[in-house]
């Protein structure tokens, strides 16, 4: 062999023997919490370089094959901060510990109460909830919750009058009246606040959001029937020393949000919080001289009050106080035209106060939790010339005794609710119709509920509720829930309950009060009674690279007896409202599906399948399938973000989808659309972060420029005769067509299925200190 040859080839192995050499090193660790317990698949990765691995069930993870030098290593999970550590390879074996802390803008480990009345992980409950946390809303600034909650899938603000704006939370297809808000636990959002007193909630004193789509009335008693959702406000003790939120939009919409924490020595937090929101712009790109969205001015005051106690024992208290002046209707209306026949709008006046307070009794071998609150709501509007003037106190108060016993984890309670209504409608008016006789409602009622660990695997929860309403006498609702973990990776729940509500239709309905229409009650109305079965099933999935992937399905019925309805069809001047002779059904699917990925791009996607109507007797002993007005077959939502880290830039990308619904036409002759058509409100926005205090956001809102009624010759009735003063009527009350009147209608603004709003581009700062 050529000596060349051979001196070459023993020169490349001599080279090459170090570089083997060097490739013995390899990393092996643990990534832990900040309560010392592992962490699975967390993606653990030498920066810059294809060398990572996954952490198994005991948090330990091994990377091999890296040579001698200096690198960073990076553990980063869904959920949790990143962490990156600077490292030095110089022996065969290196020993890293990682300890990782709760990102709070997620939700995959979230405590929740509303579920079982006690604070459990969300992956624990057997019940199934569904958290948001402010994170989730700054995706789409709003100046409410009623707004914001317009992303979560299943949930749907309706508005139901093109004048004043009013709307309420449809869950899963059922009307608003079926949803019941909480605040921190307590039902003080309920009958005349549910009209109005939803956006004057301001998103700056939420925590989170839990949701329930299902009747909850097992624990929460009356309303619970469709859904639930339980606004949690800011603990003092954790809230930012100072936080401001601001942002204006093209239509000159502004809202500010300030809160701002103190102490009182060592003992006393306490966190104020104030918004502002003014829209005073008048807008009618219709051309029907109407404003295209309501005139408001309002303020909020929110204050709570954290006393720390010996042994953590809980006590919080806290008020809010809530002021609004809307107004919408003819274009050249002033206050001067309030109540009169000369000039049309509806001028709303809202002040309501609300008392929350929770008390954890001292006793220490028992945890006994008292929680109490009040409200005081009053609305003084005129609908054109109608009065609505009206009054409502509710005053709550309710203990519970929390009692672990084995495998018994078991929850006693007993609740007093008392609602004092008055209004000068026929709701209160004494049987001569010349005196008012306010209403005065007892609600106490017991509950208990055991949740049973089976195995590791099985839970099992058994619940019931009586109730007895000074009304309607004694109302009895079981529940039932069965947990099974099929393994981490897969859980299947299944939920079976019933409900029940009592009705107030004045505080209710907004058709009832805009005085178009005249309401008749044509029997004694009974409470609904609602019986609802749910399955729900949770898949979790993990690829090699880190990213999770969570799907959540749910099937649900739900079947009411009772269901009081009103009936807009029978004559265009009357509601009737009456008992249901049949029965309804609301059914369908629902799919959740989100994806977090290492490189931070986060994707959120649902949609909803609905089946809801009316079972009516026809009369022959059959029942006639109804759908239900302003009910839509199907829905979707989503929210795709991605964070540009180098620049401290993020975007977002937000939006939902509506199938067509029936529409609230007033005859037959009625030009307008049957259905709606399919309708998409979408967003995007862009945040800048800098300082770690600041962030500068902007976008556009309503991307598509979406607004109802563009094939419609109008959107309200005859809002060129809104006192229906050239109106003609034969003798049997019905409307004659003439030549300025051909379709036969009569004012009204109830044919509304989306915002009147198109285009508009925001501007906002928020500034955050801690």
């Amino acid at each position: 062999m050529n000596k060349k040859l051979i001196f070459c080839i023993l020169f490349s192995i001599i080279l090459t023997i170090p570089i083997f050499a060097q490739v013995k090193s390899f990393l092996a660790g643990q990534v832990k919490d900040k309560n010392n317990q592992p962490l699975q698949y967390v993606l653990v990765g030498v920066m810059g370089s294809n060398f990572s691995n996954l952490t198994d069930s005991a948090g330990k993870f091994v990377i091999t094959g890296l040579s001698i030098g200096n690198y960073q290593l990076k553990a980063s999970a869904v959920g949790f901060k990143s962490v990156i550590q600077s490292i030095e390879v110089k022996d065969d074996l290196i020993d890293l510990s990682f300890i990782l802390e709760q990102d709070k803008g997620t939700n995959l480990n979230d405590v929740v109460v509303t579920g079982t009345l006690k604070p459990v992980n969300k992956l624990e409950s057997p019940v199934p909830v569904e958290v948001y946390t402010p994170a989730f809303f700054k995706k789409n600034p709003t100046p409410n919750i009623y707004e914001a909650l317009q992303n979560v899938n299943g949930v749907r603000p309706q508005l139901n009058c093109n004048i004043c704006n009013t709307g309420d939370i449809h869950i899963n297809g059922l009307e608003g009246p079926y949803t019941m808000i909480l605040i921190d636990g307590m039902p003080i959002v309920s009958s005349l606040s549910t009209v109005y007193g939803l956006s004057g909630i301001p998103n700056s004193l939420v925590e989170r959001i839990e949701i329930i789509k299902g009747p909850a009335s097992s624990l929460y008693g009356s309303e619970a029937v469709g859904g639930l959702i339980n606004i949690i406000t800011k603990n003092p003790s954790t809230s930012p020393k100072l936080s401001i939120d601001v942002f204006n939009t093209s239509w000159n919409e502004l809202n500010t949000d300030l809160g701002f924490k103190f102490s009182l020595g060592k003992k006393v937090d306490v966190l104020t919080g104030i918004n502002y929101f003014r829209y005073d712009e008048i807008f009618d790109k219709n051309n029907d001289n109407f404003t295209d969205v309501t005139n408001q001015n309002r303020i909020s005051l929110f204050q709570k009050w954290n006393i720390n106690r010996a042994e953590n024992r809980v006590f919080t208290v806290a008020g809010r106080y809530n002021y609004e002046d809307r107004w919408g209707g003819d274009v050249n209306w002033n206050k001067s035209f309030r109540g009169g026949e000369d000039l049309y709008a509806e001028s709303i006046y809202t002040r309501r106060f609300e008392f929350i307070g929770n008390y954890q009794l001292p006793i220490s071998t028992e945890k006994l939790m008292l929680s109490f609150s009040f409200n005081n709501h009053n609305q003084d509007s005129y609908y054109g010339s109608t009065p609505y003037l009206a009054n409502q106190k509710v005053a709550f108060s309710q203990l519970i005794w929390d009692k672990n016993v084995k495998n018994h984890s078991l929850l006693f309670g007993g609740a007093l609710r008392y609602t004092y209504y008055d209004d000068n409608t026929p709701a209160t008016a004494k049987p001569n119709g010349l005196t008012n006789s306010p209403e005065n409602t007892y609600l106490p009622g017991v509950f208990v509920q055991d949740e049973i660990t089976l195995n590791p695997k099985q839970k099992l929860l058994l619940g019931m509720r009586y109730d007895y309403n000074s009304n309607h006498g004694n109302i009895f609702t079981p529940r039932i829930a069965y947990k099974l973990d099929i393994n981490k990776k897969n859980i299947l729940r299944l939920n079976a309950g019933t409900g029940f509500r009592v009705v107030n239709l004045f505080t209710e309905d907004h058709a009832a009060l805009t005085g178009a229409r005249e309401v008749v009650i044509t029997e004694d109305l009974k409470p609904e009674r609602s019986y609802n079965v749910n399955l729900n099933y949770i898949k979790k999935l993990y690829d090699k690279g880190g990213n999770i992937f969570n799907f959540d399905a749910s099937v649900f019925y739900t079947r009411f007896n009772n269901r009081i309805n009103g009936n807009f069809e029978v004559d265009p001047n009357k509601i009737i409202y009456a008992n249901l002779n049949g029965n309804a059904i609301s059914q369908g699917i629902t799919l959740n599906f989100d994806a977090s990925f290492v490189n931070g791009l986060k994707v959120i996607t649902g949609a909803t399948l609905l089946d809801v109507y009316n079972n009516v007797d026809d009369g022959n002993g059959l029942l006639e399938k109804t759908d239900l007005i302003l009910t839509e077959k199907w829905t979707g939502t989503w929210s795709i973000s991605y964070p540009f880290t180098k620049f401290g830039l993020s975007l977002d990308y937000t939006g939902n989808i509506y199938g067509p619904m029936r529409l609230p036409l007033l005859s037959e002759t009625d030009p307008r659309g049957e259905f709606s058509p399919v309708w998409s409100i979408q967003n995007i926005q862009a945040t800048y972060v800098f300082q770690k205090k600041f962030e500068i956001y902007g976008g556009v809102k309503n991307l598509l420029n979406f607004t109802p009624g563009r094939k419609d010759p109008f959107l309200i009735a005859r809002s060129n005769d809104p006192f229906d003063k050239n109106v003609q009527f034969d003798t049997d009350g019905k409307v004659v067509a003439t030549a300025n009147n051909p379709y036969a209608l009569t004012f009204d603004p109830s044919f509304v299925f989306a915002p009147n709003q198109g285009i508009r581009g925001f501007l906002g700062l928020r500034y955050t200190f801690n």
